[in-house]
């Protein structure tokens, strides 16, 4: 790849890496840090970081591999200043750990081959029960909300979101462990 010569072509070629791996960044980070919220927040800094930094990414190398360790460095700075992480959470080592294996698992496309069983596994639910999912976590709303729409009770909507994820989760392992497993 040729180096850009203006601003404007070096600011298209990180919009265009960026755009190209944004997603697999994001399961990156989603994948180390449990609050959606505080996932996106990290996600958001971290590509402020990469435009400040850009200058220093030599084009033709690994865009994801240098995103990912800017952002796994963001990660160790959100952990540091969150009043919100006990003192017993992961160590830095573990962190690096999990960050290693998500990055090999990116590698090796088993996020896509998960993501990809999960949409086969949730098509063959009935409607109401996708609707429901849907509402929940497509759409973020309340349980409050999700039991007025369905007119179920609330203690209802919990423990049918319980099952239906235990049993997306076992469907998704059967799906990843059958050989050729059709749909």
């Amino acid at each position: 790849m040729s180096t850009p010569s203006t601003n404007d072509e070096r600011t298209e070629a990180f919009l265009r890496l960026l755009g190209e791996h944004e997603r697999r960044l994001a399961i990156y980070v989603t994948g180390l840090i449990t609050c959606p919220q505080d996932a996106q927040d990290i996600i958001q800094e971290g590509k402020i970081v990469m435009w400040r930094q850009f200058h220093q990414f030599e084009l033709g190398t690994n865009f994801a591999a240098w995103a990912r360790k800017i952002l796994f460095y963001q990660i160790l700075a959100y952990r540091r200043k969150s009043k919100r992480i006990a003192a017993s959470a992961l160590s830095g080592r573990m962190l690096e750990i999990l960050s290693e294996e998500s990055e090999s698992a990116i590698r090796e496309d088993r996020w896509i081959k998960r993501e990809k069983a999960l949409d086969d596994c949730v098509e063959k639910l009935p409607k109401d029960h996708r609707d429901i999912l849907e509402m929940r976590y497509r759409d973020e709303s309340s349980i409050e909300r999700i039991s007025h729409r369905t007119e179920r009770t609330e203690g209802a909507i919990y423990r049918l979101l319980s099952r239906l994820r235990k049993n997306l989760y076992d469907c998704v392992e059967k799906e990843l462990t059958t050989p050729l497993s059709s749909s």
